[in-house]
């Protein structure tokens, strides 16, 4: 999937005001209006430009595209970073929404950062009392907060504009009380916290979608927790009892004799807590020993010699 860049598109720079995206469209809509325009191209260039004003003319969609940066180039092959729209609140549903032109209307570029998991507009509001819209979020905390529980202050990220019409982000901290057992792609409920109501409505809430920050020494699959294990060539031959941290404390695990790169040992319900928990797996992943000194290179050369019949690539048919 090729990048797009919209301001390029659009021919506006980046801290272009709204007014003068707004007035740009414009004219370019007029010029290149395919019934107007005798140009060959006038009609994917008409498509490609309602869909630059698609996003740069909504304040969360313009912020969300503003927070991938200004290194990207058009045409540069593109996959959204993940969790690129993590401490970001938007409007609406969070289950996508009308983008403002019928379906398949726009690339795949926009899909994959608008189509899903993303308000695109929220509900039209009436002119009467009524309930204020919920706010969405996504945030990221620390594996061992969902071990434990815990009470966090975070930062989001609202966009707005000056006045001078330019978009700038405001940024507002939250105590968020994180539940033990809370597992990625779970919400958290703020009641209150989202949009104001209208008249005498009540406010929206605001519901934060938890992800897990990229953890140094564990991976996690739903409730089980990885740990990839470092063991010598002889405690995975030999067996041998080795200490593995885990995010709730050191535990002593056994390693059976003749293990192999790739093995699991299984901690049954050391895993992220709930009713039923998950697991924790240590991966073995036999490390050699560098061989760095004549003695070293002398006991490789005697190790080879005591395994003549050893074929490591027999399976490659090699």
């Amino acid at each position: 999937m090729e990048f797009k860049d919209y301001y390029k598109i659009m021919g506006v720079a980046r801290d272009a005001s709204q007014d003068e995206i707004k007035r740009v469209y414009r004219q370019l809509a007029r010029k290149y209006h395919p019934d107007v325009s005798k140009s060959p191209d006038a009609e994917a260039r008409f498509k490609e430009l309602g869909e630059a004003y698609a996003v740069l003319k909504d304040l969360e969609k313009r912020a969300a595209y503003d927070q991938l940066g200004s290194n990207w180039k058009a045409g540069q092959d593109f996959r959204p970073p993940p969790d690129w729209n993590a401490g970001f609140e938007f409007s609406g549903d969070g289950s996508g929404g009308d983008f403002g032109g019928a379906a398949g209307d726009f690339s795949d570029f926009f899909e994959a950062l608008y189509g899903r998991g993303f308000a695109t507009g929220g509900r039209s509001r009436q002119a009467f009392s009524s309930r204020g819209e919920d706010h969405h979020a996504k945030v990221l905390i620390d594996l061992e907060d969902a071990y434990s529980g815990a009470t966090r202050t975070i930062t989001l990220q609202r966009p707005e504009t000056d006045a001078d019409g330019h978009l700038v982000m405001r940024g507002h901290k939250l105590n968020v009380t994180i539940p033990r057992g809370i597992r990625s792609g779970q919400h958290i409920r703020l009641s209150g916290q989202g949009a104001p109501g209208i008249g005498q409505g009540k406010p929206g809430d605001l519901y934060l979608e938890v992800g897990f920050n990229p953890h140094a020494r564990y991976r996690v699959d739903q409730r089980d927790v990885y740990l990839d294990l470092p063991v010598a060539p002889w405690e995975a031959a030999l067996g041998a009892s080795v200490k593995v941290p885990t995010p709730n404390g050191v535990v002593e695990l056994k390693v059976p004799p003749g293990s192999v790169a790739g093995g699991k040992l299984r901690l049954k319900g050391r895993g992220i807590p709930g009713s039923t928990p998950g697991d924790f797996y240590a991966v073995l992943h036999p490390v050699l020993p560098p061989a760095d000194s004549e003695t070293a290179n002398a006991f490789y050369l005697y190790m080879a010699g005591q395994f003549p019949s050893f074929a490591p690539r027999a399976g490659l048919g090699v």
